[in-house]
This record gives C-alpha cells, structure tokens and sequence, in this order.
C-alpha cells in the first residue's frame, strides 16, 4: 500500500481526523436553559468559591492539550506549527482511541522557552493535562521544567518520557528473550536529543547498565568541549570510561543499540562488532527514505 497516497486521500476527505461532539443534545428550550443561561449561571457562582469543582463539572477531568511548536517533527526538524499539525491531530487521535482521552492539537508559532512557557501557562486552565511534542532540545527540557512547576496539572514530554518508556518495555523482553541481564548490558545510544537523554535517564535508574551516548559529532565524553548542559549532565551516568571516538567505536561489544537519530547511520559491519545476540532498536521514522521533503 501507498501509505503516502492514502493519506493525503483519507486527510481530504475527512479534512483531517478529529473532531468534536456533544455529550448531549440541547434538542429543546429546557436543555438549553440547563446547559445554557439561566442554568449555567449555578456553576459559574459555585465555582468562585470552591474552583476544584471544575473538574468535576466540565471536560477538564479527560481533556489534554498537544502543544508543538513544529521545531523537531518526526525527525524532519523544524517544519514549522503548519507542518506539526496533522502529526499533532495524529497523537489527539491515538488518545482518544486507546485511551478514550479527548485531546485538542494546538501548534505554536513561537520558539524560545520564555514565549512557549509563557503561552501553555496562559491556556492551561482550559485542560486537564499538557502533553508536550516534537519540541527541539535543549530547550524541550526547560519549557517542561518550567511547567511542571508552575502548572497544578499534569505535564510530559511525549518525545522524551513516552519513548524511553516504550524503549524500556521493548528492552526488558528483549532481554528475557536473549538470556541477557539489563544490568550487564553494553548500550549505545545515537541521538542525545530529547528522546536519547530520557532513554538513558530512564535505563540507569532501572538497571544501571553501561551507557555510551553518541551524537551528531561522535560520543558524548568529558574530552569534548562543544556540549551543551543537558549532554553534560548525560555524562553524570554515561560513558564511565570515558571514550571517546565515533559511532562505530561506542558499538564495538554492544549487548545493544538503540537509533533515535536520522535513518542509515548502522551499518551491517558495526552490528558484526556488537556482542552475540545484540538487541538492535531502531526508531520508525523513516520518512526521508520514502519522500523527498
């Protein structure tokens, strides 16, 4: 199948894939009294008084917001709020499918962390939850920081702590599989973004195997001069020997590798250096090798 053609057809159709509804129908003159003025005006008064109510009362107790502001979209970079929008309708939909959340896509035409903060702070109030996506490092860390403690709501970062959960599921029956311990692994790790930094944070506090992080200039070691904060505190539990050299250096012994970088970086003579059985872990975004964006 054309998944590329499909969509395009199915997203004209429909005019994308999500929508609201009505819980009921204000089909008479009572309804809309109650659901409406006069008796609305009941809850707007008690809510002055006891605001927890409000979760109570209306869609806050199963509504999510998915904010992008298009900078870092499904391995493309910064495409920009137009081009998150139907991968930010996407993530609404698989919501509202598997979990039964209603989630409302809101792309943002601003980038720094001050005007990002500064405008989720702004709307929170009309949400339950902030899912945060496709938002570049290092500033993904901060704006998440900064609103999980400046918001009484729950906040993540989709790109970083539903990855590195998916990655460590994916690994703990891998390794049932293979007979490896977790804790005994070698894992190398290309892409130190948002993704790759969650990942190893979540993979140390779980089992404290070795982790030896690479990036777009090679490992992440205490040699390098060009990191920026976060990639040096991945340093605080990665590359305990402190090696230094390239992504074919960091898989020589492997147990396992993990890609959440670009496609075509692993190649079939570095998966001959890994150790017996290596667990290979690669992220499915792969939509350069099929369009030309």
């Amino acid at each position: 199948m054309d998944f590329g053609k499909q969509a395009l057809k199915l997203h004209k159709q429909f005019k994308g894939k999500i929508s609201t509804r009505l819980k009921d129908i204000p089909d008479s003159l009572d309804k809309l009294s109650i659901y409406y003025t006069p008796g609305l005006l009941l809850l707007v008064l008690m809510w002055r008084i006891i605001l927890k109510k409000t979760r109570d009362y209306t869609w806050l107790n199963n509504c999510v917001a998915v904010i992008s502001d298009g900078s870092a979209v499904l391995g493309l970079g910064n495409i920009g709020p137009y081009g998150a929008l139907p991968v930010m309708e996407g993530k609404c939909m698989l919501f509202k499918h598997f979990g039964g959340i209603d989630a409302v896509p809101i792309v943002l035409n601003v980038h720094s962390a001050d005007e990002i903060v500064k405008t989720v702070k702004a709307i929170a109030p009309s949400f339950g939850g902030i899912n945060l996506e496709d938002i570049a490092a290092p500033i993904c860390f901060e704006v998440e920081k900064r609103l999980i403690d400046a918001l009484p709501i729950p906040v993540m970062h989709d790109d970083q702590h539903g990855t590195a959960i998916v990655v460590l599921a994916g690994l703990i029956n891998a390794t049932k599989l293979t007979g490896k311990k977790l804790g005994n692994c070698k894992i190398a790790i290309v892409g130190a973004g948002a993704a790759g930094v969650a990942i190893s944070k979540l993979l140390y506090k779980y089992a404290k195997p070795e982790i030896i992080a690479v990036d777009s200039k090679g490992i992440v070691s205490r040699r390098r001069k060009d990191l920026n904060e976060s990639k040096k505190l991945l340093l605080k539990f990665t590359n305990p020997h402190n090696i230094s050299g390239s992504l074919a250096d960091a898989v020589v012994g492997a147990d396992i590798f993990i890609g959440v970088s670009k496609p075509g970086l692993l190649t079939s003579t570095m998966i001959k250096t890994m150790a017996a059985d290596p667990i290979i872990l690669l992220w499915p975004t792969r939509l350069q090798r099929y369009y030309r964006i």
